[in-house]
């Protein structure tokens, strides 16, 4: 009966088997034209190969391709010491459990109990017999064994549902790894190009404080107006404003990056370090490997098979449930003769129980898992559409910021040559010092301007990398 029972719960689980939901990638990106980024090469044969995680894309500590030893210091405590990449980690842990957990109901259940009783009846009850005893013991020593045979699947579907929960659950705990680190780094590029900004802000000072000097020595020899030194002192101290109010923000990033790294932000600083890095070039692959590379994408597509899952549990709920039962031990009133034969005790038994009636709630309920199927996978396909709008985001943003640094190098370049020339009108007693106060100050413009564009473009990059998915791939997911 036992090897029959076996094979029976061997059988498919009812409910649908599941299917990843149908996604068709485009062949290529379109927006490719940054210099910053490799595109895939061209096919053979005219097709795209079938993606691979390990082929054409950043791999493991994507941060490195930057080349920068404090950025990777930074981003290595991560892994170990930030909080909210903890809080993730203690619930992939719960999931992992819970599969556990859902998996021993496949097996028998076993327990064991003992017994010890004195009873102590009334000679004056109801019926008593002079040759009945009134005091006397029960000893119990017992076990039970219980089996719910899984006949139908709903437990493999539960094991099913509850492992896709644990690869969801890793993949989320992949993915808030992958924000912090973009985001540790996004800061950190902008601390760095906020410092580029400062030494650009020190030299200035400094070359109006010539300025300066310049105007008055030409004051005393009756060249220069008080107007003139009054102008090159509004315009040191306006620089000087500048510069100060660009430490808040410098702050705030460092800030930002202590509390991601987890330190004490009282005792952590960041040493001064223009942005003096090269752009990295970032390998984006094929699209159809995104799917395989964004841990958001992995989780949705995970949860979409646990709904599913989750079906062939409503099912399972119209046939008939079957438990299996035994008992056995031995009985006595002395503790002497407990383990004699006369004192063994066994049962066994099965029950099967079908619900007749239930006002069409299991039709409610399968209809609801069905739905809550659906509504999961339109979740994952609108993942996979935010997922290439974010890759296309970012490389037109990286495409136009390029264009946009060149057109503004001319500029820098151009502001450079007028500053230069008015300088030398001023120095001759050709112009007033106005005129070198509007090219300093165009100059100065421009000049921060440029600064930003190759910080943003640094900020760009991170967040292709982000979108690409960093240095993770589906191969990571918790068999």
């Amino acid at each position: 009966m036992l090897a029959a029972l076996c094979l029976l719960t061997a059988c498919k689980p009812v409910g649908p088997n599941y299917k990843v939901p149908v996604y068709t990638a485009p062949p290529a990106y379109k927006e490719t034209g940054a210099p910053t980024v490799v595109p895939p090469p061209n096919p053979q044969g005219g097709s795209w190969t079938p993606a691979n995680p390990s082929d054409g894309m950043l791999k493991g500590k994507w941060w490195e391709v930057y080349n920068d030893p404090q950025l990777n210091r930074l981003e290595e405590r991560i892994a170990t010491d930030n909080q909210a990449l903890r809080q993730a980690m203690e619930n992939y842990n719960a999931a992992r459990d819970q599969v556990a957990a859902v998996r021993s109901t496949l097996y028998p259940t076993l327990s064991l109990g003992a017994g010890a009783v004195h009873y102590e009846n009334s000679e004056h009850r109801p019926l008593a017999s002079s040759i009945t005893q009134t005091s006397y013991n029960d000893l119990v020593l017992a076990g039970q064994a219980g089996w719910e045979p899984d006949f139908w699947g709903r437990i493999r579907r539960n094991i099913e549902a509850a492992r896709a929960t644990e690869q969801a659950t890793a993949a989320d705990m992949a993915n808030v790894n992958l924000s912090l680190q973009a985001e540790l780094a996004a800061d950190y590029f902008q601390l760095r190009g906020l410092d580029s900004e400062i030494k650009l802000l020190k030299a200035t000072v400094v070359d109006l404080e010539h300025q300066l000097d310049l105007t008055q020595r030409r004051l005393k020899g009756g060249v220069a107006t008080q107007a003139d030194v009054a102008q090159a002192e509004t315009q040191l101290e306006t620089t000087r404003a500048q510069l100060v109010d660009v430490g808040v923000g410098r702050a705030q990033f460092e800030h930002a990056v202590g509390t991601i790294a987890y330190y004490n932000i009282p005792d952590f600083s960041i040493p001064f370090s223009p942005l003096d890095l090269s752009l990295p070039k970032i390998p984006i692959g094929v699209p159809s490997q995104l799917l395989e590379r964004r841990p958001d994408i992995a989780s949705a597509e995970r949860l979409t098979a646990a709904a599913n899952a989750r079906i062939g549990i409503a099912v399972a709920a119209y046939y008939p449930t079957i438990s299996i039962g035994g008992t056995g031990g031995f009985e006595s009133t002395h503790i002497g003769t407990l383990f004699q034969g006369p004192s063994a005790l066994w049962s066994l038994g099965a029950q099967a129980t079908e619900l007749l009636f239930d006002a069409g709630q299991r039709r409610a309920l399968t209809d609801q898992a069905r739905q809550q199927y659906e509504a999961q996978a339109s979740a994952y396909r609108n993942t996979v559409i935010q997922a290439f709008q974010d890759v296309e985001d970012n490389l037109s943003t990286l495409r136009i910021l390029d264009q946009e640094t060149a057109t503004e190098q001319r500029a820098v370049a151009a502001a450079e040559r007028s500053f230069n020339i008015s300088n030398s009108r001023y120095k001759g007693g050709v112009t007033a010092y106005l005129e070198v106060l509007t090219a300093e100050a165009i100059l100065l413009s421009n000049q921060r301007t440029l600064t930003d564009l190759q910080t943003r473009q640094f900020a760009a990059g991170v967040q292709l990398i982000r979108a690409l998915g960093g240095g993770w791939d589906v191969t990571e997911l918790p068999k």
